[in-house]
């Protein structure tokens, strides 16, 4: 049984890819902020999109593996092409949706704090901030892309 899962090159192909680009995001906001945050190892959103890589990754290996012509080759290109449409569509609004509501919130908290002239901590400081970064910008999921397109590619020859 392990031995299947451990000869399974679109699965470790698609592992590698979302891993090393979550590294990848690591030295990407270092680069980009100047600050070390090894935070973005589990964040979602950034440069690149792991998710894509992921599943760019896997589609190109099955593709590799199973056939261009193959069933499941066809359903991991569907999949692909969905999580890019929801990384750069809906994912992406939400988090821009969650940038207006922290405002909101924190205008909100200002307004309440000067009209009680309460010297507590404000609601702005107790509250649960939404996380605002959740989508991605379209050349984040572009460089996912190719970079999933490329693991896939360096582990086939590695493979084989």
């Amino acid at each position: 049984m392990y031995s299947n899962i451990l000869d399974n090159y679109p699965l470790w192909a698609a592992l590698t890819a979302i891993v090393s680009a979550q590294m990848l995001k690591i030295a990407w906001n270092y680069t980009v902020t100047r600050q070390w945050n090894p935070k973005w190892f589990l964040n979602a959103g950034g440069m690149p999109s792991s998710h894509t890589a992921a599943v760019t990754s896997l589609a190109t290996a099955v593709g590799i593996w199973e056939g261009w012509g193959s069933s499941l080759f066809a359903i991991t290109t569907i999949l692909a092409i969905i999580v890019m449409y929801d990384a750069t569509g809906v994912r992406r609004q939400a988090g821009m949706h969650a940038q207006i509501l922290n405002q909101l919130a924190e205008d909100f908290a200002q307004v309440l704090e000067e009209l009680r002239h309460i010297k507590q901590k404000s609601p702005r400081e107790t509250g649960v901030k939404l996380k605002e970064i959740l989508g991605h910008q379209p050349i984040e999921v572009f460089v996912g892309a190719w970079y999933g397109i490329g693991i896939a590619l360096i582990l086939y020859f590695l493979w084989t």
